[in-house]
């Protein structure tokens, strides 16, 4: 397994960082439309509906719905900022009331397990502002360069990975203290504080090797931990609704990860949060 893990990743990250730098935004729009199609045919096992297919409908359509509704070339993303950011908006918002979810588990299931519609829409609050928040980083000062946003979304990909890696090592060697036992036993208040530590060393170093531009120190550090803390809970979420599900991976797309939300949870929460953060207080 862990044989499979480490080469599955080998594979997916140059494939990601070069699809982020490289490929033409139309394409790159594209890539996330589909990565987010797959990840809410994913969440529909979530539902525990009778039909997936037919619970399927609703998320695509809402998908395209967005696609349709929403600007979605470079030039208007980085102009006409504020419908797409009200959706970035709108999930950095669910993603403070999940928290509640997960810190009140298994009370909080009390309120929502029993309602396939509001399990329906924790994805499309999950995916959608995922999606839209990815392509207003990538689009941000495209008209001066084209680099720019590809940098910012690569921070963020490094940021979660590095927050992921420092909570691991630092739980495995230090941890004691359960952080959410109800939802994920294995995750521990040291190995959350080692995440926190890696996240903020390495968004800073990122953004002074990147010549990414923030307000000041501080607020890079804020945006940093913030969006670190998201991360966590993205995790947390997913494995909450597993848990109520009943399944252990979201898919078996990936071998060795399982599917694509097993992969993208953490960043699920980060991008929509990162994105608010930086387009408030950043500049």
């Amino acid at each position: 397994m862990l044989k499979q893990r480490v080469l599955t990743a080998a594979f997916l990250v140059p494939l990601v960082v070069a699809g982020v730098f490289y490929l033409p935004f139309p394409a790159f729009v594209a890539a996330i439309a589909v990565v987010t199609l797959i990840g809410l045919w994913e969440w529909t096992q979530f539902v525990s509906a009778s039909s997936r297919l037919l619970t399927f409908i609703i998320p695509a359509a809402a998908l395209a719905l967005s696609l349709f509704a929403l600007p979605f070339d470079a030039m208007a993303l980085g102009h006409v900022r504020l419908p797409p950011f009200a959706v970035a908006a709108t999930g950095a918002a669910w993603w403070l009331f999940a928290t509640v979810l997960v810190l009140a588990f298994p009370r909080s299931g009390s309120y929502w397990t029993h309602s396939k519609l509001l399990r329906l829409v924790f994805g499309l609050l999950t995916m959608l502002p995922f999606m839209w928040s990815v392509l207003l980083l990538r689009a941000a000062d495209y008209q001066f360069s084209t680099y720019y946003g590809a940098k910012l979304v690569l921070l963020v990909f490094v940021l979660v990975w590095c927050a992921d890696s420092g909570a691991y090592f630092a739980g495995k060697k230090f941890g004691k203290h359960k952080m959410a036992p109800a939802v994920s036993p294995n995750k521990t208040l040291e190995g959350l504080l080692g995440g926190l530590a890696a996240a903020v060393g390495v968004t800073w170093l990122g953004a002074y090797a990147l010549e990414l531009h923030f307000a000041n120190l501080g607020v890079l550090l804020a945006i940093a931990v913030v969006t670190a803390l998201a991360s966590v809970l993205g995790d947390l979420a997913e494995s909450m609704f597993k848990r109520v599900a009943g399944v252990k991976d979201s898919g078996n797309l990936l071998p060795g990860h399982g599917g694509i939300l097993d992969r993208i949870d953490s960043l699920t929460a980060a991008f929509p949060v990162f994105t608010v953060l930086y387009f408030a207080f950043a500049n």
